[in-house]
């Protein structure tokens, strides 16, 4: 279960963000990692419960160099931080991340031993004119091509005509195309790994549509976006079946 902050907040409501999750009765069998920006994840470390992870929004395909504005994986676990979000649509969208950059990010960051959130998902054009498989498939296909061991991998499936659009895709939309992630991984990466490999939903997740997505068989978890930012998000990590 994942919390992305995006460019939201500052330091003290953050931190009241934070207190609320501290305090929060979380099931034991659910993960708990959360994003905040970068400039306060050093904070949010310190601050949060120690069984609650805690993400970066993005990292880059590089140990150092004169890269302005970047951050490194290894600077990401000098401070303790153990998982990052790549291939998120706005970075592929707003930022025009490839989806071969975005592959070479997921294997740094896995050298290195951060943990990554991978993002998939489809435009509406795209859902409309019947190329959703065809976009996850060549989404997929970039980072299988760039790494072998996916143990560290959560893939999260966002379609993109979703994601803080107040729309969400139904239960049975969600999880027809996560039940084809786990098929073309059965299919082209191993057995294993597409039994293993948790597949998360995020697209609009609130407090009142998670209990009916969680009840499909091949959603396990969500990437949640403007909930994120309200204590609506214990009721989404409770959701859990």
């Amino acid at each position: 279960m994942a919390r992305n902050f995006k460019m939201n907040g500052t330091k003290l409501p953050l931190q009241t963000l934070i207190n609320n999750l501290n305090a929060g009765q979380l099931k034991s069998n659910v993960e708990v990692v959360i994003a905040p920006p970068a400039i306060y994840l050093d904070q949010v470390r310190q601050s949060v419960r120690k069984d609650i992870g805690v993400s970066a929004q993005n990292a880059f395909n590089a140990t150092s160099g004169a890269y302005t504005g970047e951050i490194s994986p290894e600077q990401l676990k000098d401070i303790g931080i153990d998982w990052v979000i790549l291939g998120h649509s706005e970075r592929r969208e707003i930022f025009k991340e490839s989806d071969e950059f975005i592959a070479s990010k997921v294997a740094h960051a896995l050298k290195v031993g951060v943990k990554v959130i991978a993002c998939i998902g489809e435009k509406l054009e795209e859902r409309e004119s019947g190329k959703t498989f065809d976009v996850i498939t060549r989404q997929l296909a970039a980072i299988a091509k760039e790494i072998s061991d996916w143990s560290n991998v959560v893939i999260a499936y966002e379609p993109v005509w979703a994601i803080g659009t107040g729309k969400v895709a139904t239960p049975e939309q969600a999880q027809e195309v996560h039940a084809y992630i786990r098929k073309w991984l059965k299919e082209n990466v191993s057995e294993q790994v597409a039994e293993n490999t948790r597949i998360i939903y995020g697209g609009s997740v609130n407090g009142a549509n998670c209990a009916g997505l969680a009840k499909q068989p091949d959603i396990d978890g969500f990437l949640v976006g403007g909930a994120s930012l309200k204590p609506e998000f214990v009721t989404i990590v409770n959701s859990h079946v």
